[in-house]
């Protein structure tokens, strides 16, 4: 039986697509190992979104090609991914030791090709679509009472510094049975906590015709049995409306946290950015969700050094987060990436000055972490367990308002808890993001 390793790159949603790739594997008869010394066929999925992803995907790419040489175990080299999809021929001229390459759209022939050898053909980029329509048999990857649920594939949104759409396609909606039949296989296998992804996961349904499809979605989820704790995340702000924001606070097992990409406040950076929304539906937004859902947790990402962007738009921005002290905050410094609207703009910032400004909103946003959650000790909130750190030091868990590894974490003492436990704690202390809680006695 042939050994399959495997090394995913790159976002949740990248992950999901590892995880359907292992299970079709699995099914088809081959091993699985995570020593890559021991795997006859070794597959890269790779990201291409950013240049840093670029070169990490790249390196990772050789160090596997090394399995290949000096008599190495390693039979073949397969690469599948956003960088496949976005730079074929260079890497195949770049890596001879690649035998096959495969886009983001081609993961379910890969069992064929490794069937019959793929009849000498090495670049599989640009072969007809084919998707996994259910995740049922995936391998999970992620701890045993979390996972991934990729509700839709592609992106029909065209912002002016994103190249998904033209890596991933327009968005293509996942019926609504399949993700419930893998939502219970899930849960089968003792799933608390699922977290619901895609490129834009508010428009979910709006190619199958549907009115309000996440909402539709979310109150089917809710009646499964096991699952406690729904997340919402890559939240398109536009679709962001009443009858979502309502289901949010409305159903018990959706936590109360929604992850709303914003990128720029400024109308005029945010018109270059070819993004719909403007600043005053913005702040209506985020208002509602404050004023429907109590203690809601909001997580956004903002850009800076977009090209244009001058200290005035730069300002802007930095006064907006420090009024609306967002739960939780990424920030990026402008990537100048090949095939976007953006490249091509003549005004283009100093990358120092981007990262400058990136370090002078995270700055800020620490100050408001720290104190939002001194704010928090004494009070009461259930907690998932997830186990000890890689330390091997302290009990670790996450708030329902906490996403798991981009967000703050829970530091937990002298409690006599499991992973995967839901525990009501109560919060004792904190670390600027992280809080420091025990089990509360008064349960």
């Amino acid at each position: 039986m042939k050994k399959i390793g495997m090394v995913s790159l790159g976002c949740p949603k990248n992950l999901v697509d590892t995880e359907g790739l292992l299970g079709d594997l699995k099914q088809n008869g081959y091993e699985l190992t995570d020593n890559s010394a021991e795997a006859d066929v070794l597959i890269v999925n790779t990201c291409g979104f950013l240049q840093s992803a670029v070169e990490e995907s790249v390196n990772t790419v050789l160090e596997m090609a090394r399995y290949k040489q000096n008599g190495g175990k390693c039979e073949r080299l397969i690469v599948t991914g956003c960088l496949a999809e976005r730079h074929p021929d260079e890497l195949l001229k770049e890596i001879p030791e690649i035998d096959h390459l495969l886009g983001t759209k081609q993961y379910p022939m890969l069992k064929n090709l490794l069937k019959n050898g793929g009849n000498g053909q090495r670049n599989l980029v640009h072969e007809p679509a084919q998707y996994f329509e259910a995740y049922n048999n995936r391998v999970v990857t992620t701890p045993f009472y979390s996972a991934y649920i990729k509700i839709a594939e592609g992106c029909s949104n065209q912002c002016a510094f994103c190249i998904i759409p033209k890596l991933r396609g327009p968005i293509q909606s996942r019926p609504v049975e399949s993700i419930l039949e893998e939502a219970r296989a899930l849960a089968e296998q003792g799933v608390k906590e699922i977290n619901l992804v895609s490129q834009d996961t508010t428009l979910y349904g709006y190619d199958l015709r549907m009115k309000n499809g996440l909402v539709e979605l979310l109150e089917k989820l809710s009646d499964i049995q096991g699952i406690e704790w729904i997340r919402l995340f890559y939240c398109y702000p536009t679709v962001v409306n009443d009858a979502l924001i309502d289901s949010v606070a409305r159903l018990d097992k959706v936590v109360k946290y929604i992850d709303v990409p914003l990128q720029h406040t400024h109308d005029v950076m945010l018109q270059r950015m070819k993004r719909q929304e403007r600043e005053a539906g913005v702040r209506t937004m985020l208002k509602k969700l404050r004023d429907r859902i109590p203690g809601v947790a909001l997580r956004t990402t903002f850009i800076t050094g977009f090209p244009g962007e001058t200290p005035e738009h730069f300002e802007h921005m930095e006064n907006f987060v420090r009024e609306m002290e967002f739960d939780h905050l990424g920030i990026f410094a402008y990537s100048d990436e090949p095939g976007t609207t953006a490249y091509d703009y003549a005004d283009k910032i100093d990358p120092a000055i981007g990262e400058e400004r990136r370090d002078r909103l995270m700055a800020l946003q620490h100050e408001i972490a720290a104190r939002n959650n001194t704010a928090r000790i004494g009070q009461v909130h259930p907690v998932l367990v997830e186990g000890i750190d890689d330390d091997g030091l302290l009990l670790m868990g996450r708030l329902p308002t906490q996403g798991p590894d981009i967000d703050g974490q829970v530091i937990i003492e002298n409690s006599p808890v499991e992973p995967g436990d839901i525990v009501p704690m109560r919060i004792t202390g904190s670390l600027d993001y992280d809080l420091i809680a025990t089990v509360d006695e008064t349960r």
